[in-house]
């Protein structure tokens, strides 16, 4: 036998009527289980003081390289020499996991770039950031200590139930928001658990996810739009805030309105990701990858204008510091305050252009490429910018300045 390479694993075919297995001819017991299906698996084999066969599981390929699976066998094979056995170690640190230590675990983890999510990649920082503040806000207080090896089904229930019911919910602490409850949180707190009970599993720290059949609340995602009288009214109330608020976030709230891009995208957007030329923006990453967004004409007039008014990189400089702008949801929500509006988010913004495109008569699947959804079957950054859809962005912008200006 050979050294186990990556190729090797790679090109290992399952055999649909039993497991099989590819063993290191380099390092003794180190090999990969091939599942009937074609899963990979890394494990180690060896005998324990006890002259006992053990078989230990490090974790699948992919998550984990050949290279790194190597190095993990190499280190429980010299605990092995010394007469430990790592398998039953293992084994009673799964056995006293608690909820905290797995969340604790997929933080770490997740941040070094160890655990990847979506599209295979490792997930964004900013998703984590949101994780995060579930895990410590409704998580931990409502199960954290609990062992992981007790959960069942019913508990997790019993979390989203109460996270419903308000038993998480805080006012507000210095300058974050106040938590809520409410079937939409508890239905996210669900989700966020669920994954990374999913995340222990693959890495084998866990045998079961005691979130998985959980029944969710509907998370009704927000369908507000400010209709055609309202934007008007917007429009002119924009007009009003330029006395007391700063210009810059009026620019970056009417940006967001007329291109119906995200609220970080509008406030990280850099002034060297736009094609004044072409009428795009090319995204290094957004929520679904990187991605080539076109814009209409009025957006990019905003851009030019911004770039006359500072040298920063960022096209919605920051009021203090060298960073973008980042109260642009508090300077909008004063502005809809006043106008009785207390539903009106940054995300409105975005669904009320997808509604005026609507409106034009333009598709489903223009309005989707001009949102930056994620395309069905082939990935955002592919999708041909052609000059039906560079007519359908500067339509949708030019119709909102219209409104925004009467």
């Amino acid at each position: 036998m050979t050294k186990l390479t990556k190729r090797a694993v790679e090109t290992a075919e399952a055999d649909p009527s039993k497991d099989t297995f590819l063993w290191c001819g380099e390092l003794k017991g180190f090999g990969v289980k091939v599942t009937k299906n074609g899963t990979k698996t890394f494990v180690l084999q060896y005998r324990n003081a006890e002259k006992r066969s053990r078989r230990m599981v490090l974790g699948r390929y992919g998550p984990f390289s050949v290279e790194d699976a190597r190095r993990w066998a190499m280190e429980k094979m010299v605990d092995v020499y010394k007469g430990d056995d790592p398998l039953q170690e293992k084994q009673s640190k799964r056995d006293g996991l608690t909820v905290a230590g797995l969340c604790e675990w997929y933080l770490i983890e997740a941040r070094a770039g160890r655990i990847l999510g979506r599209m295979r990649r490792p997930i964004k920082e900013s998703t984590l950031d949101m994780d995060d503040s579930r895990i410590r806000t409704h998580i931990l207080p409502l199960i954290g200590t609990r062992k992981i090896e007790g959960l069942r089904r019913g508990d997790i229930e019993k979390l989203q139930a109460d996270i419903v019911a308000g038993k998480t919910a805080k006012e507000r602490d210095g300058r974050g928001g106040h938590t809520t409850g409410g079937p939409g949180v508890g239905a996210r707190a669900v989700g966020t658990i669920h994954s990374i009970f999913e995340h222990g599993m693959r890495f084998d720290l866990v045998d079961k996810n005691p979130a998985k059949g959980v029944r969710r609340y509907a998370d009704n995602k927000m369908q507000r739009r400010l209709s055609s009288d309202e934007i008007r009214v917007f429009g002119k109330a924009l007009e009003a805030a330029e006395r007391t608020e700063h210009p810059v976030a009026l620019e970056a709230i009417r940006f967001a309105l007329v291109t119906g891009f995200r609220r970080l995208e509008v406030l990280s957007l850099e002034h060297k990701w736009v094609d004044h030329e072409s009428g795009v923006v090319r995204f290094p990453q957004t929520k679904t990858g990187a991605q080539v967004r076109v814009i209409g004409s009025g957006a990019l007039s905003i851009v030019r204008h911004m770039r006359l008014k500072n040298d920063s990189p960022y096209v919605f400089e920051g009021a203090i510091g060298e960073g973008h702008f980042v109260g642009v949801p508090r300077v909008l929500g004063r502005i809809t305050i006043e106008l009785g509006w207390t539903d009106v988010t940054m995300h409105v913004l975005r669904h009320t252009f997808a509604s005026v495109a609507g409106d034009l008569g333009y598709s489903e699947l223009t309005i989707r490429a001009m949102l930056g959804h994620a395309s069905r079957g082939v990935t955002q950054r592919y999708v041909h910018i052609d000059d039906p859809l560079r007519a359908a962005a500067d339509k949708t912008c030019e119709r909102i300045n219209d409104l925004l200006k009467r």
